[in-house]
This record gives structure tokens, C-alpha cells and sequence, in this order.
């Protein structure tokens, strides 16, 4: 009985990734292709952006990144 339905969860799981295989490769390469990134993408990537840029600010955590990079390119240059 187990082992009957383990068989059946691995065909479904196999059937779809095949179908979401094929829903990729159709809007890569197919006529339904994105053309690009749209509007609401963009925003939700900046609004993404300026919460990390918030975050980072509003811990005073900008001193201690600024100061790492400083050191970490002193360490590749040799000027540390």
C-alpha cells in the first residue's frame, strides 16, 4: 500500500516538473515570450532596493559596511 502511493506522489511530482519544464520552455522561446520586464517589476525591485538601503541606514550599520570595503580593497591594492 506504501508503497503504491509513494509511486503515485513521484509520478505527479514527475509530471510536474515536466509540465512546468515545458511552460518555461514555451515562454522562453515560444510566441507567448516575455518581452521584458514590466513596470510592476521595476517597482517592486526599488522598493526592494530602499527597504535594504533603510534597513542598512537605520541599524548605523553603513559605517562598519563603508569600513569593510575600505579594508578589503586596502587587503587586494597592499596599501593595508
Amino acid at each position: 500500500m506504501a508503497r503504491s502511493w509513494t509511486l503515485r506522489v513521484t509520478v505527479g511530482a514527475e509530471r510536474a516538473l515536466a509540465t512546468w519544464a515545458q511552460t518555461v520552455s514555451d515562454r522562453m522561446r515560444g510566441r507567448d515570450r516575455d518581452a521584458g520586464a514590466g513596470f510592476v517589476e521595476y517597482a517592486g525591485l526599488m522598493i526592494l532596493i530602499a527597504g535594504i538601503f533603510t534597513l542598512i541606514d537605520g541599524l548605523g550599520l553603513d559605517g562598519q559596511i563603508s569600513g569593510a570595503i575600505g579594508d578589503a580593497v586596502a587587503d587586494v591594492v597592499g596599501g593595508g
